[in-house]
């Protein structure tokens, strides 16, 4: 009778047939042996993860692309020239950096580089597995982390994907290596490794590094100095040589003795070089020193006319050319400079120097120094204009026919029409019946407040506006005492209006930045004006002629041995709070400013320094005027201005004698008699109706006996030391916007 089986268990014949599927734990094996995978498993495993592994990795490289230079590697600084395009300004950049042509480096830069970073460069395809596996050994033993990337590795991390520590931004890095192993070649490589990499001392790139450490270009790089700077790549702020010498040098030998060991140099070639000596690392400001405001300005007019963007001027590495004359700037500096060393602290001055055919500026003088002093003069400061604003409202009168023939009475003081208060020359002198020419030559401010009166204020205002004042010029009214120069214009805004006098009536912005150019040499932007004119030649030829007497024998007599035609106007404002010059000659307009300003901002009176009992436009100003044109202007062709047209015959009957003054003039006081206390700040508010002159200047203490007023009509006094004008009131330094400075330190 067959035996009964159980339900549910195999028979043992069954279980001994089959074998399990999965025999582990081990049958048939010891107690401890039974865990223990068989090498048929452990072979499998090893196999089936190298698999996986080389899958994963082939994926990786299949779909990995080359992605375009990141940021960082392509950045490069924009540099800024005078107008030589070969004197350097300054640069602007984010990264200090000058891309060059690595074909133009000696053999030993790039040997030195791979002898020292990576010795089996050249035979290595990307990343190198025994560097790897010596890394990972010293680091699992607790010794000084090393990293074991392949000079190639170490090109992707800072050309494309930027720093990375991960692991999975390694595993990229190692890929993309492999990869631009096998498309770029080695020379490519290295080059763009040489480019790329920081040296220390703010120097990104080889080029860079050789300026900064031995100030000379890459491709000029000694043996020596090329083993130095391959050997701080690693570290290079904590082994720059004037940070650890000891270390450097250190280093220095090491990679000399890595080029004998992988032949690149004999042995007795690296015997024979002695540590190199490095120049002293400044940390200099970029915009450091007075060319910090034409910096500063150039960098305005690329965000302004030119359309870039701070980010793409600090990382384009563009060639800026620029309108700066070097050997003019370095005038504008001198002539400054050779003030007396009593000069008042709070002294400040401005010189703007532009072609009036082109509105180039040509110089400009901001300041002694952007870094400490980062208002600019020129173009952010304002000054009362003083009687530079009388050759507008002598435009304007012949605009409107008034001839230059035409007189006006001159005694002073003088009760005018619309003027509130008795109108003061400034010498307390009466010439009698004077014509316009010999008004602008002197700067009589009784003439020109009568034929102000007889063009009108607004015609005034239209015509300095027309010349190039802004219309939102603080002051700019159009009041009667405007010819006397209430209004407050920035230097800069003064030249071009006198440049426009110069142009013969066509008027130019100013501007700076002469070209620009990209890294490959294509012109992105090129500076202009175009000029338009606003007055007619006759007129312009008129006011020239009446100006050019201002020089040779009036106010401004002190520019008269520049040796050529030239034509301008003193100012000097109410209480000596502000100095001019502004002047020209047919091919070149300068302006020079001077004002002061007291410990908390606010503006003052000038305090007299050097040789002067005062400061007046006839002083420093036109002094430093002369010096500088004359420097400027030395081996320039003398040209002269257009010749006037025909006088136009009288119409009218000429006056009789000037009356006597009603009351008896003022006596001579050391102190000057003035008008309306000048407001604390200028202002743009609608005028009270028939406002008093503002604009009266104290009389200078006098150096000898003060000349008896006279009506006697014949009687022409010699040129005063001072501007022979009352200006307006005091010039004040203040905003953009012509308000009032803030307090500065």
């Amino acid at each position: 009778m067959a035996a009964t089986q159980e339900p549910g268990r195999r028979s043992s014949a069954t279980t001994k047939g089959r074998k399990r599927r999965f025999d582990y734990p081990r049958s048939g094996k010891g107690p401890i042996r039974r865990w223990l995978p068989s090498w048929r498993v452990v072979l499998g495993a090893v196999v089936t993860g190298v698999a996986i592994v080389v899958g994963v990795f082939a994926a990786a490289y299949l779909t990995t692309d080359i992605p375009e230079p990141g940021d960082f590697a392509q950045a490069q600084g924009t540099h800024v020239y005078f107008a030589d395009d070969e004197t350097e300004m300054g640069s602007f950049a984010e990264y200090n950096r000058e891309i060059i042509d690595p074909s133009t480096l000696p053999a030993h830069v790039g040997n030195a580089v791979v002898a020292s970073e990576d010795r089996r460069f050249y035979e290595n395809v990307g990343i190198d597995p025994i560097a790897i596996g010596r890394a990972l050994v010293n680091n699992l033993r607790g010794n000084p982390t090393q990293g074991g990337s392949t000079l190639t590795q170490q090109y992707v991390e800072r050309y494309y994907i930027g720093t990375t520590t991960s692991y999975v931004g390694k595993f990229r890095e190692a890929i993309l290596a492999l990869k631009i192993d096998r498309e770029l070649s080695k020379d490519e490589i290295l080059g763009d490794y040489l480019n790329t990499i920081y040296f220390g001392r703010n120097a990104y790139g080889i080029e860079t590094a050789a300026q900064a450490y031995f100030d000379k270009p890459a491709a000029e790089l000694t043996l020596s100095e090329s083993a130095l700077l391959a050997g701080v790549i690693p570290a290079p702020s904590a082994w720059d040589p004037a940070i650890d010498p000891e270390r450097a040098e250190e280093r220095w030998a090491r990679t000399l003795q890595f080029m004998v060991r992988d032949g690149w140099i004999t042995q007795e070639e690296a015997d024979a070089q002695t540590f190199p000596e490095t120049v002293e690392h400044v940390r200099s400001d970029t915009y450091a020193g007075p060319d910090g405001y034409l910096l500063d300005m150039a960098r305005r007019e690329l965000v302004d006319k030119a359309g870039l963007t701070d980010e793409e001027i600090d990382t384009l590495g563009l060639r800026v050319t620029t309108t700066i004359d070097p050997q003019a700037q370095e005038a504008a500096v001198e002539v400054v400079d050779a003030l007396p060393e009593d000069r008042p602290a709070g002294n400040r001055v401005a010189l703007v120097s532009i072609d009036p055919a082109s509105g180039q500026i040509v110089a400009l003088y901001g300041g002694p120094d952007f870094v400490s002093q980062p208002r600019n003069a020129a173009t952010q400061d304002v000054a009362q204009a003083g009687s530079t604003f009388k050759p507008f409202t002598l435009v304007a009168a012949l605009e409107d026919g008034i001839p230059l023939s035409k007189t006006y009475p001159s005694y002073t003081p003088m009760e005018i029409e619309g003027f509130e208060r008795p109108v003061n020359n400034y010498d307390a002198f009466n010439r009698g019946y004077i014509d316009l020419v010999t008004a602008t030559e002197q700067s009589v401010n009784t003439t020109y407040a009568q034929l102000n009166m007889d063009v009108g204020p607004e015609r005034s205002v239209e015509a300095a506006v027309a010349a190039g004042l802004p219309k939102d010029t603080a002051g700019l009214e159009p009041v009667p005492s405007n010819v006397l120069g209430p209004a407050s214009p920035h230097p800069i805004d003064v030249a071009r209006a006198y440049a426009t006098f110069a142009a013969q009536g066509v008027r130019h912005n100013p501007y700076i930045v002469a070209e620009v150019t990209d890294a490959d040499g294509n012109v992105i932007y090129a500076g202009h004006s175009n000029g338009t004119e606003v007055f007619e030649p006759d007129v312009m030829a008129e006011a020239t002629y009446a100006m050019t007497s201002v020089i040779n024998e009036g106010t401004g007599v002190r520019a008269n041995d520049l040796g050529r035609p030239a034509a301008g106007k003193t100012g000097t404002s109410n209480e000596g709070r502000s100095a001019w010059f502004a002047g020209y000659t047919p091919q070149l307009t300068t302006v020079v400013a001077m004002y002061q300003v007291g410990e908390d901002g606010t503006e003052e009176s000038l305090t007299p320094f050097g040789e002067y009992a005062s400061i007046t436009g006839s002083t420093y100003p036109t002094t430093m005027w002369r010096d500088f044109m004359s420097t400027v202007l030395e081996g320039e062709p003398v040209e002269e201005f257009p010749e006037r047209p025909a006088p136009p015959v009288p119409t009218y009957v000429p006056p009789p004698p000037a009356p006597e003054p009603e009351f008896e003039p003022a006596p001579e006081e050391t102190e000057a008699p003035t008008t309306e206390e000048p407001a604390e700040e200028p202002t743009t508010e609608e005028p009270e109706p028939e406002p008093e002159p503002t604009t009266e200047e104290p009389v200078p203490e006098p150096t000898t006996q003060q000349p008896e007023p006279t009506p006697t009509p014949t009687r022409t006094p010699p040129p005063q030391d001072g501007d022979g004008d009352a200006g307006g009131q005091a010039g004040r330094p203040g905003s953009d916007q012509g308000g009032q400075r803030p307090p500065s330190g």
